[in-house]
This record gives structure tokens, sequence and C-alpha cells, in this order.
């Protein structure tokens, strides 16, 4: 194979998840979730309406989500508690309910509302806690989420992942007509907006430490460049556009820097750039094609995947740069490697005889275990929390997004009606 069908054939990864059509939501279905789930049952709130669904059933639709609960339809709760002092636990025994959640809305102010929300315990028959959330009318959704995501940890011990968002590239039409839209939605679903539009592809998407900005490779000059954006004025600024490859843009943990493939001095290589000064610091240097970084945790590290050793396999190195240090020996193809947010282990496209998966290493025993099902999985990220991968399926009925956790326990697929969905990123 030719230099250029190598750089071709890595690179061309980039290109591997679309789908959405312009502000469509994306349907979120648990394939597969834990066996025997916590029984919990999610009251509809009381109170004062707020914009948009009611608050408890937001709740009770994300606990479901999650493939760890088993939440009792409404059309079969004896009872609607919205006060502590209507709660009636052998009710709740009865329907088999070990947890029960109730609420209720208040309007505090003009378009600003007050949630106040207990959490049960029905087998022992107790209280676990009372929390209240303040809101604006438009946030009803958010905070929802942010509900959902306090009875997740109170009852699983792990911070939730509810109220956070993901972005996508999606992929409308074919030929001169093809549309390609950067888009991000919260994580049912719901709420996409479109942050970019384009005749040329949109790659790479990758989320800011703090939420705030989202940079990508765009090709609206019909040339590589590399934009960051920032979410609430629509800034952009055009951080890159050395001759030849700009791509796989990477921030880092403290947000001042950003790890990049450039191929301005020969082969794509890596790159560290300071955001403020916009200093460029080569990391790698070698013949092979060094592309697709991304930094631990704590910013010690920066994997990124490297054809050197003849085939296309995960290494480290220092973000000050140094001698590279090998990490993947299993398989054919191990590439676009990221670190889980609480840096135990490392996802990974993990690729035997032309059908490739995601994989998650332990970075502790460097074991290695396969996560999806194939046959072309993509883009592997992490929730915030550690506990689910979001990954675009490639199959017969074109590109569309999915999420399993990291046991394997929980499948999601999320699914629009039309086009492609690629490239997925999870905000923090």
């Amino acid at each position: 194979m030719t230099k250029s069908k190598q750089v071709a054939a890595i690179l061309g990864l980039w290109l591997g998840l679309m789908a959405i059509a312009a502000q469509a939501e994306l349907t979120v279905q648990i394939t597969q979730g834990v066996e025997g789930g916590i029984p919990i049952a999610v009251i509809p709130f009381g109170g004062a309406p707020a914009a948009g669904d009611n608050l408890g059933s937001i709740v009770s639709a994300d606990l479901a989500r999650s493939g760890r609960f088993k939440t009792l339809p409404e059309d079969s709760m004896l009872e609607k508690p919205v006060s502590p002092d209507q709660v009636r636990f052998p009710t709740w025994q009865a329907l088999g309910q070990d947890d029960l959640v109730i609420g209720q809305v208040q309007q505090t102010g003009p378009g600003q509302f007050n949630a106040q929300f207990h959490l049960f315990d029905t087998v022992r028959g107790n209280l676990i806690g009372t929390w209240n959330l303040p809101f604006a009318g438009p946030e009803s959704r958010r905070a929802a989420h942010k509900i959902a995501d306090i009875i997740y940890k109170e009852l699983t011990g792990q911070p939730g992942a509810f109220a956070t968002r993901v972005a996508y590239v999606t992929v409308v039409g074919s030929g001169k007509e093809r549309q390609y839209k950067l888009q991000i939605a919260d994580t049912d679903g719901y709420n996409p907006q479109t942050i970019l539009g384009s005749k040329e592809p949109i790659m790479s998407p990758a989320w800011s430490p703090d939420g705030k900005q989202i940079a990508y490779v765009s090709f609206e000059n019909k040339t590589a460049a590399i934009f960051t954006q920032t979410l609430a004025s629509g800034d952009r600024q055009k951080i890159s556009e050395a001759p030849g490859i700009n791509g796989a843009p990477a921030w880092s943990p403290d947000g001042d820097r950003m790890a990049l493939t450039l191929s301005k001095d020969g082969n794509p290589d890596i790159y560290v750039m300071s955001l403020g000064s916009r200093s460029l610091t080569r990391i790698t240097d070698h013949y092979a094609i060094d592309t697709e970084p991304n930094w631990s945790p704590d910013g010690s590290r920066i994997v990124f995947t490297s054809d050197r050793g003849g085939k296309p396999q995960l290494y480290t190195v220092s973000p000050s740069g140094g001698q590279p240090q090998r990490l993947t020996f299993e398989g054919d193809y191990n590439a676009r490697g990221v670190y889980s947010p609480d840096g135990s282990s490392l996802a990974m496209v993990h690729g035997n005889g032309g059908d490739y998966r995601i994989a998650l290493m332990d970075l502790a025993t460097r074991q290695v275990r396969t996560l999806t099902r194939g046959p072309q999985d993509e883009s592997p990220g992490f929730a915030p929390n550690s506990s689910m991968l979001l990954y675009a399926a490639r199959g017969g009925s074109g590109g569309q997004l999915a999420a399993v956790s990291v046991d394997g326990k929980v499948r999601q697929s999320l699914r629009i009606d039309s086009g492609e969905v690629r490239q997925p990123a999870w905000s923090p």
C-alpha cells in the first residue's frame, strides 16, 4: 500500500459516522438492559406547570434509558402522591417497587420555578433525601435531567450523565445535494441545534473541558481547517489551516492547549498548540503516519494512532515529546484511542480481518475486552462518568449512533428517520 493510500485509509475513518436531517431528533431505544434492574416509581410532578413535559415523566424516561432501572408505567400507579404526607409505603411494596420519587414544581417569579423532590426507600419505609432545584422555564428539561442525575447517584453510587449533551455530524443527500451539519442535542435526543452547516465535510467534533466550546475540522474552503466555536455566541476562531492535513483536534484537560494532526512538515505528525499564543510544539517526528491524538485525564500523556510498526496501533507520548511507547499488540488494527475520564481504561476501534468493533483496555492489566458487535463500529467516546461509550455503528441502513456500558450489560441505539450520523462526541 502506498503512503498516500495509507493516509487515506487511516484518515478515512474520520469520515466514518454520519446521519440526521436538519433539527431531527435522535430516538433513543434500549436494546439491552441490566437483568433485574432496580424497580422504581417516578410519580408525575405536581404543582405549577413549567415549560415542556412534566419533570417526573422526563426523570422516569432518563432512568429507564440508563438500562439500570425498571420504571413503573404511569397507568400502573395506584396512587400519585406529590408530598411526603401522601406516601403510603404498603401501596408501593405491593407493586414491587424498591424506590419512589415524588415532587412538586412551584413558580417563584416570572418564568422562574423551583422543583422540590423526594426520594424514598419503600422497602425500608424511609425517606432517603429531599432536594430543591431552581430553574428557568425554558430549562425545564435540563432541570429534569439534573434531578435524574441526583437520583442515579443516590441509588447507584455513580454520578449520572443525563444533563450532558452529545455532538455529532449528520449527512443528508448525495452528490452535489449532500449537506453536512454539526449538531448538538441532549443525551435523550431532544433539543437538537445546528452549530454549522456546509456542503463540504465537517469532521472530528471535540468538546472543550468546560463544555462551552467545540473544535472541529471543516472543508468549507475546499481545504482542511480546524476551528473552535463558542456555543453561546456562535463566535468562530480558525486555529489552523496549514498546508496539507489539519485534523483530529483534542483539547487538553486544562483547556489551554490542543493536540492536533498536521502534515505541514511532511508526514502526518502530532503537534500541541498553545491556544493563547498559537505556538506549536511538534510531539512526534517519524516517517510513519501519526494521527488521532487524545489526552489522558491528568494531561500527562497523549495517546495516538501510528502505523510505525507496520499496522495501525496505539502509542502514548509525553505532551512535551520524547520516545513514544506502544500500548496495543492484540489485533491487526487498533486506532482512535480515548481515555476514560476516571483514567482507568482506554477505548479504541479494534479490528481483525476487516471487522471493526469497540474495545476497552484495562490500563492496569492491559487486558482488552471487545464490547460491540461490529462490523463497522467507529469513533468511541466516554460519558463523563466513565460508565458508557458512545460510538458510531455502520451497517446496511447506513450510519447511526449507539451506546454500550463499559461492562457490556446495557446497550442503546440512537436513530433518526433519514440520513446518516457520524463522529459522536459526549460533552463533559
